[in-house]
């Protein structure tokens, strides 16, 4: 999303009936400046769908998981370190997200680290 939207890409057509283009869209947090109130909503009830969908089926899924660790003949020991290796991960990309926003509305530069390394992006460019 965030890397592929920077280097221009968009999909093609409109985003609403009034024939808003999704390429007139910025990058990043601007896009919620861009974006009716309405359609805000709509991202925000679709993850909660998504969510509410995901809570329906987590114990099977949990079983699933519990299931194929087993059978690669994983100790609790090995479980136990997969297990904090994923939530790890998990908080990494976090962190990673939550420093391009910061660095976006600080600067209006994500990418800092590319400006450090000599090759500045050029964020929200047109827009």
């Amino acid at each position: 999303g965030h890397l592929v939207t920077t280097a221009g890409v968009r999909l093609p057509g409109a985003y609403d009936l009034a024939g808003d283009q999704f390429a007139d869209v910025p990058t990043g947090l601007a896009a919620f400046g861009k974006l009716p109130a309405a359609g805000v909503a709509q991202i925000v009830g679709f993850i909660g769908l998504i969510e509410l969908g995901f809570a329906q089926i987590k114990d099977e899924l949990e079983a699933d998981c519990e299931a194929r660790m087993d059978s690669a003949g994983w100790d609790a020991a090995k479980k136990d370190s997969k297990r904090a290796i994923e939530l790890n991960n998990g908080r990494a990309a976090q962190m990673g997200i939550l420093a391009l926003m910061v660095h976006e509305k600080l600067d209006n530069n994500p990418y800092i680290i590319n400006s450090l390394l000599g090759a500045p992006v050029d964020f929200n460019a047109g827009f």
